[in-house]
């Protein structure tokens, strides 16, 4: 698929599918679910401002207000009783080669900024595995790709224009809020309705990716970083199940031509075709392997941008751990494995390097992330997270934010040492808590 084809499939998918879902504020006659399905809005009513203007005046009109970006949260994140609003019109992309940064609208997805990037001779540090996800959708939630040496997503921001509560504009970047900037990057939503973000970019690069199979865990008890700083971004599968990796994916950046990937890898055998991460499943949907180069953003992602991402119908959790102790908590997990596994499609186990936004999971930790995709079956795994992070508890696990989690307000903080000033910095933007919701005041507020 050449670039041209690649930013209109991109864009077409998600523009198609809110249209089709979300309407434009009027009230729906089905409910509206997320992406996977498994969680229905509470509120019929959806806006969709064309500009900038519009959704100023949305924003004044409404009491209550949660700004809705691809679905792709598996919580109440994004939900609403009352009003939510989707800026999916807002596809401005501006580049600013001369300061290496790019500004694009709040309903521009990955999948449309990178090949615009790319053409220009330009690109991102980082990716998530799937790319048709909002830019601003990620670094409100920590959503962050991977790699030992590579900061999440958010990292990435340098500015943000939002529409506060009383309908003004707001630009928020580091001269103007000094060390406060890093709470307001990855705010949840809660600060105001972020209407364009501003991010760094570097020059263009060429990537691989092999894959090998059936590594011993055994392997990660002495080997675990150097397993994981064996790429660019690396991440690992299982099941549970026979104490073993099944597949190992390993990503790099090309300064020249690819070298030909050994046979074995700390023991596993390398990989003969594509293949999927969940087993059994066809190769179709995931980027290329075998060592072929390709662009940046046609390899950091897992799936390609014109599939159905992932299995579909699933349910996501994810937690992260100290790197350094990684091993042990992935010991912790195994004891749960034949309660775990019936449930679940695969986990998959990455790295992310530490940064210093104040509620990312990653917050000044070099982070080791657990993160199951589990079968659309929530009575049975809502039993099961509770042990999970009972079992994850010693290592101080932070959830993903948009995933599921049972971990109670009280415990999450004390995970979370900026949690006082980060919701000092709400206050003074939304003292009248506009933006907040059900999952703000229980997470954030404590009810």
């Amino acid at each position: 698929m050449n670039k041209r084809e690649f930013l209109k499939s991109s864009g077409a998918l998600l523009t198609g599918a809110l249209l089709k879902t979300y309407g434009s504020g009027e009230a729906m006659q089905q409910p509206r679910t997320n992406w996977s399905g498994n969680y229905t809005f509470h509120t019929d009513h959806l806006l969709a401002p064309k500009t900038l203007e519009e959704t100023r005046k949305e924003v004044v009109a409404c009491g209550k207000l949660r700004a809705l970006g691809s679905a792709h949260s598996f919580n109440g994140i994004a939900d609403s009783t009352a009003n939510q609003i989707s800026l999916m019109y807002l596809e401005e992309m501006d580049l600013d080669a001369k300061e290496g940064t790019v500004t694009v609208g709040a309903g521009v997805t990955y999948g449309r900024l990178a090949p615009y990037l790319d053409s220009r001779g330009f690109a991102l540090h980082n990716l998530a595995s799937l790319l048709y996800i909002t830019v601003v959708g990620a670094c409100q939630t920590a959503t962050h790709g991977s790699g030992v040496k590579n900061r999440n997503l958010s990292a990435a921001v340098r500015a943000m224009q939002i529409t506060a509560a009383d309908g003004r504009l707001a630009t928020l970047s580091p001269g103007e809020l000094g060390g406060r900037f890093d709470g307001s990057v990855v705010a949840l939503g809660a600060l105001g309705v972020v209407t364009s973000i501003t991010l760094a970019v570097e020059p263009t690069y060429r990537m691989s990716q092999v894959v090998y199979r059936d590594l011993s865990m055994d392997r990660l008890k002495n080997h675990l970083e150097e397993i994981f700083s064996s790429g660019y971004s690396v991440s690992l599968f299982t099941d549970w199940q026979n104490h073993r990796i099944a597949q190992v994916w390993i990503k790099s950046r090309l300064p020249g031509a690819p070298s030909p990937a050994p046979p074995e890898f700390f023991g596993a055998k390398l990989a003969t075709r594509n293949l999927h991460p969940i087993e059994g499943h066809s190769a179709e949907s995931c980027t290329e392997q075998m060592g072929i180069p390709g662009p940046w953003y046609e390899r950091l992602p897992h799936f390609k941008m014109n599939f159905t991402p992932s299995n579909g119908a699933e349910l996501q959790t994810e937690y992260f751990v100290p790197l350094e102790r990684g091993y042990e908590a992935i010991l912790a997990v195994e004891e749960l494995r034949d309660r775990i596994t019936p449930h679940l499609f695969v986990t998959e186990l990455r790295t992310v390097a530490a940064d210093n936004l104040w509620i990312s999971p990653a917050y000044r930790r070099q982070s080791m992330t657990i993160h199951f995709t589990w079968k659309r079956e929530w009575p049975q795994v809502r039993e099961i997270l509770p042990a999970i992070e009972e079992r994850l508890a010693p290592f101080q696990a932070r959830p993903h934010w948009a995933k599921l989690f049972t971990i109670p307000p009280s415990r999450l903080h004390q995970l979370y040492t900026q949690m006082p000033a980060y919701r000092a910095l709400l206050q003074q933007y939304d003292s009248g808590g506009k933006f907040r919701n059900a999952f703000i005041r229980q997470n954030i507020f404590e009810g």
